[in-house]
């Protein structure tokens, strides 16, 4: 496989893997790419998707299948989100298995602390270990810290910082809501380093289809009696910094405005880092526009507690139904809508994976894209 492209980073791997893979399809080339966010998919080289079955936790062996599968299909170019979190095993990941020619940093959030580190200086020195021997790394310029910076230098590597007016040309049109215009302008920068520009990368971009957990916007009517809503996934952001400005987006390109708004936090089991970051959120004022938070998943009793005892008399009404009754989407939206009068705006955080990606097909069933 002559072209050889892995994607790490804090949020948005999944996006860039299919705009790139997308990108490279619309130049003739003969693509396998794979993604590992909000579901584990193949995207084999006719545009078709596949989704990975797993009999048992993520493995980065999967990787190992993945290159002797490109190689199988006679693939020309291998575009793989990396799995890994850790140091030694992005290190192992990137040099020992994929060894790419090029490597996507997508950015350096708080996310998964306990393996990547907390702050952001060292969950970049984690992040930089996957930088290979020799390669081109793609990072936007806002993102680019020291370690980045060090360890490129030490590999050989050649770092190529991309600043925003890096998609201001081509079609030029705005990227759909759920694609962030940085994801969007550091698959550009890679394709055209890679030989794919003017309209068969525009055609690319254009045609890439979303990750099951991007941010979308159903519009429906729920509850009892029922109510129009408007339901914003922001699952996927998972952590607040990326949720604050996955929010600023759709707040740019949806009238919200005399809406209550309602928080769904979602939170799992197998999180919890992110749960006490979502905690010391509530505590900060993240949900101070909100009328209420409701609180779901296994830890969402315990968070309910700390929560109450960090917040002021001020802000939204904080609460964590439990029983049988609030467990499945219909039943959670049935309560959801009672908390504010109006047609509220319902927006989910947290985690996709669990109640987070049944909530949002449940709004897809039960609604429509919202279209303006």
């Amino acid at each position: 496989m002559p072209r050889r492209v892995a994607v790490t980073g804090t949020r948005g791997k999944s996006d860039v893997t299919r705009l790139i893979a997308a990108g490279l399809r619309a130049s003739g080339g003969r693509v396998l790419a794979k993604t590992t966010g909000s579901r584990p998919v193949l995207i084999l080289p006719d545009g078709s998707e596949r989704e990975i079955e797993r009999s048992g936790p993520a493995s980065v062996r999967e990787q190992v299948r993945l290159v002797a599968l490109a190689a199988a299909l006679r693939a020309d170019t291998l575009v793989a989100e990396m799995m890994s979190i850790g140091a030694e095993g992005l290190a192992a990941e990137s040099r020992r298995i994929l060894r790419p020619g090029t490597l996507v940093v997508t950015n350096v959030r708080l996310d998964h602390l306990d393996d990547m580190g907390r702050d952001k200086d060292t969950i970049a020195r984690t992040l930089a270990a996957a930088v290979p021997e020799g390669g081109d790394i793609f990072i936007p310029a806002e993102e680019i810290r020291p370690a980045f910076e060090a360890e490129t230098a030490r590999r050989g590597a050649r770092l190529h910082a991309v600043v925003a007016a890096a998609d201001s040309g081509g079609a030029g049109a705005a990227p759909p809501l759920g694609e962030f215009p940085s994801n969007r302008r550091l698959a550009r920068a890679v394709l055209t380093s890679l030989g794919v520009a003017g309209p068969a990368a525009d055609r690319g971009l254009a045609g890439a289809t979303p990750d099951p957990g991007s941010l979308r916007v159903f519009r429906g009517t729920f509850g009892r009696p029922p109510r129009e809503a408007l339901c914003v996934s922001l699952f996927a952001a998972n952590e607040p910094e990326s949720s604050a400005a996955a929010l600023l987006r759709v707040r740019t390109a949806v009238p919200l405005e005399g809406r209550p708004l309602i928080g769904l936090l979602s939170l799992r089991e197998d999180r919890g880092d992110r749960t006490l970051q979502w905690i010391e959120a509530a505590g900060r004022g993240f949900f101070r526009e909100f009328a209420a938070v409701v609180l779901i998943g296994p830890p969402a009793g315990a968070a309910l507690r700390r929560i109450l005892r960090r917040s002021g008399p001020e802000g939204p009404a904080f609460s964590a139904p439990g029983g049988r009754d609030v467990r499945t989407p219909g039943a959670i939206m049935d309560h959801v809508v009672s908390l504010a009068p109006g047609a509220p705006v319902v927006v989910g955080f947290g985690n996709f994976v669990g109640a987070g990606d049944a909530l949002v097909g449940y709004w897809d069933r039960a609604g429509a894209a919202y279209a303006g």
